[in-house]
């Protein structure tokens, strides 16, 4: 790997220490954090638009540097997310203060993913003064830890304004190597009210920890037409759609028929069928068979699935541009899978080729001392003079 100047390296990592500082766990307003990367965005030439959610305090970002002389090459899409998982206790160090320690930064968000918004947000100083023959464009969101809930809506803007060709890196963290697919995930909530009453008397009262523990059942014994629904020589592992149930919450005390229960799942398909077909199955057996029995005995009970995120898989193209032009750059050709769930999918949707490739291990990602080994950064900055390299007219 060349030399990576080291002015260029230290911007990396006080910007870095500046994105961890924002406390922008998923779900809470990260208007200051896209602020403060808009200004330096702007302070370089950029220009850009935002994209809020319904109370406008989550906000995702969109910048370009424009090309100096176009000569149609497809832009490029560094994109990133900007929010970060909650914290746990046990930390060694402050999340939200970044410390480097020995050949690593800690922090949370060191590794997933502020590390690579930080390198392109420091390398747009060296793309706004070379001779760009393409568009750079920058891509920031919110709330991907939570169902990917702010991208959508940023899609949305896209295919509104046009910008649906080019090549979009997703700097998820892979230590730079390349990410050509992953499942989908699908999040879900559902809600069952039946009527309390005393518990010596069950049949009386609708019982939603009750119902709700048959509709688990259900989801469980799904999981086998699931497994069998696979496809031969599926790249995954496991090679199937999975399902899996995060929590059953209700009840308020043991001699209280529950009249509120809810459940917490997920489903991580292969394909869309196979998406499809378990939501078609479990809402054909709550409907029919659940429900009515609730009604019999009280006409108001309901049971009601929200959809908490749709996350679209990301599928392997066998002739990607994003794929050949990272591989023209880090001289790597190998292609792997993950099973975390990214962005990819959505961008790949509108027709933008997509690869997913970024500094960092996974493997740090979301726990206790969260952190990003200090050559990955320099990997990365490598890799986006490589971008530019490619992207300029000699």
């Amino acid at each position: 790997m060349a030399n990576i100047d080291n002015k260029l390296y230290e911007k990396s990592i006080k910007i870095l220490k500046d994105l961890i500082a924002f406390k922008t766990i998923s779900g809470e307003n990260n208007s200051s954090l896209i602020n403060y990367c808009e200004d330096i965005l702007k302070n370089h030439g950029a220009s850009s638009f935002k994209v809020f959610d319904e109370n406008k305090k989550r906000v995702n970002l969109f910048a370009t540097l424009k090309a100096k002389e176009p000569n149609g090459v497809e832009p490029i899409i560094l994109s990133g997310h900007t929010d970060v998982v909650p914290i746990s206790k046990g930390w060694s160090t402050d999340p939200f203060k970044a410390e480097i320690k020995g050949d690593k930064l800690y922090g949370r968000g060191s590794c997933d993913m502020k590390g690579f918004l930080a390198c392109s947000l420091a390398f747009a100083e060296v793309f706004s003064n070379s001779n760009l023959s393409r568009d750079i464009h920058f891509s920031l969101t919110f709330d991907e830890e939570t169902a990917c809930i702010g991208a959508p809506l940023l899609i949305k803007e896209l295919k509104k304004r046009n910008i649906t060709n080019g090549i979009c890196i997703v700097g998820e963290p892979t230590k730079m190597k390349i990410i050509d697919s992953h499942k989908g995930c699908y999040e879900y909530t559902t809600y069952f009210e039946g009527l309390a009453g005393h518990s010596s008397k069950p049949d009386e009262g609708v019982n939603a920890a009750e119902f709700a523990t048959r509709y688990v059942n259900k989801l469980i014994s799904l999981r086998k037409d699931l497994e069998n629904r696979q496809l031969k020589d599926s790249i995954f592992d496991p090679p199937y759609s999975t399902l899996s149930i995060g929590g059953i919450f209700g009840g308020i005390a043991h001699n209280v028929i529950a009249d509120k229960c809810h459940v917490n799942w997920e489903t991580r398909p292969i394909n869309k069928q196979d998406g499809l077909f378990l939501n078609e199955e479990i809402d054909k057996y709550a409907s029919e068979q659940l429900l009515p029995e609730m009604k019999k005995i009280y006409t108001h009970s309901s049971i009601k699935k929200e959809i908490i995120g749709e996350i679209i898989g990301f599928n392997r193209v066998n002739d990607s541009k994003a794929c050949e032009f990272v591989s023209s750059i880090t001289g790597d050709n190998e292609r792997e899978v993950v099973s975390f769930g990214t962005e990819a999918g959505l961008f790949q949707e509108i027709g933008i080729s997509t690869v997913v490739c970024g500094p960092g291990s996974i493997e740090q990602a979301h726990k206790i001392d969260e952190f990003i080994e200090l050559s990955e950064i320099k990997k990365c900055l490598f890799f986006l003079e490589g971008v530019k390299n490619k992207s300029i007219i000699n």
